[in-house]
């Protein structure tokens, strides 16, 4: 679910002119939904840059920041006042995947990784949403909007941030 969860981080482009996609932004709202219909809601901002950079700033329930760099995942939890660093690996590349996601109708695609069936939707070119089930069964749907394409995002906005006296867990 690690894994899943990153690669979703990365999440950054649309899928008509993927090889033009440099840089995304946008406004998102995660729901996620049990087998007994529990839904939990989150929301914030992702700001996402090629080769493999992201920040995704939850906002709502929670206050969260989480970094993707090459190679690795930063999560800082200010209310825990914690950070948690982790090898994430080459072979997590959403780009790639997106890349490679196989068009099935106007708007809809499908991409496969690690045995997880992605439904990406578009509109008028640019991705809408990213949906699938994680290994326990959940249904997750990840809903962008205020998306913008190509604008220039300062490498440094992907610099994570914590404070001195937060926790540091490393789990390589």
């Amino acid at each position: 679910m690690k894994q899943k969860f990153l690669l979703l981080c990365l999440a950054t482009a649309t899928f008509a002119n993927m090889n033009k996609i440099n840089s995304f932004e946008a406004d998102f709202t995660q729901k996620i939904v049990d087998d007994k219909g529990k839904v939990i809601l989150y929301s914030g901002h992702i700001s996402a840059k090629k080769p493999q950079y992201a920040l995704w700033k939850y906002i709502k329930p929670i206050n969260k920041s989480v970094y993707i760099l090459e190679g690795k995942a930063v999560i800082v939890e200010p209310d825990l006042e914690q950070a948690i660093v982790k090898k994430i690996g080459k072979n997590l590349d959403f780009f790639k995947l997106v890349e490679n996601a196989k068009k099935i109708s106007e708007d809809k695609y499908l991409a496969h990784y690690n045995n997880t069936t992605f439904i990406i939707q578009t509109k008028d070119g640019v991705m809408n949403s990213i949906s699938y089930k994680d290994e326990f069964e959940n249904k997750v749907v990840i809903d962008f909007t205020h998306q913008k394409e190509n604008q220039m995002i300062d490498k440094k906005v992907f610099e994570p941030i914590i404070p001195d006296d937060y926790d540091v867990i490393r789990d390589q």
